[in-house]
């Protein structure tokens, strides 16, 4: 659950869609996470990351025809499975959907299911508290694999709902069961 001091608002999941479709929403990366409105800001080292991975999770893919890759994009759990006391729309870094759960492709609003594989990478106000509490919820919702990039320190911690691993830039990436056969040596995910 997010932490949110008495003074800020609860944002219902009606009053955050009616948020997003306003003038001058558009380009904001406006995420609800238990009824409080975040905004991500992106820095170049977060864009880094997430190009590095992004580029080498949609090749992969893309090679083996296994489903789509895609960055920034807003993901949620269908408004019926949402808790409405805790409502949450959120947006991975990178996301991976295999091509047997791929909804069709969505031109306007959330994607209604979380990603089979999530990524997301520490920005400098997100706590290692926050960046797990959304890896549960992923887990807890649909996703059967988070990566949590930490560039600070250049760790990756790789999630299942059974499985949790710390690698260093000396280890590799791997697949596991969503993406067998997927390598990526950690060093990769932070090279400039």
């Amino acid at each position: 659950m997010a932490l949110r001091s008495p003074a800020t608002r609860f944002t219902s999941l009606d009053e955050f869609e009616a948020l997003l479709s306003q003038p001058g929403q558009a380009d904001r990366l406006l995420e609800l996470i238990d009824g409080e409105v975040v905004e991500k800001v992106p820095t170049e080292q977060h864009g880094l990351v997430a190009i590095n991975v992004g580029a080498e999770l949609r090749a992969f893919v893309r090679e083996q025809g296994l489903g789509r890759v895609t960055v920034e994009v807003r993901h949620q759990i269908p408004r019926a499975d949402q808790d409405p006391n805790r409502p949450r729309s959120l947006i991975p870094d990178v996301a991976f959907t295999s091509r047997e759960r791929a909804l069709p492709l969505v031109s306007a609003g959330a994607v209604l299911q979380l990603p089979d594989l999530v990524v997301e990478i520490q920005s400098p106000d997100q706590s290692d508290w926050m960046m797990s509490d959304k890896a549960a919820y992923y887990l807890a919702n649909g996703s059967r694999m988070v990566w949590l990039i930490y560039p600070d320190r250049q760790l990756v911690e790789i999630l299942t709902s059974t499985t949790r691993r710390l690698l260093t830039a000396i280890d590799t990436i791997d697949g596991g069961d969503v993406l067998p056969g997927f390598q990526l040596p950690v060093s990769e995910v932070f090279a400039e």
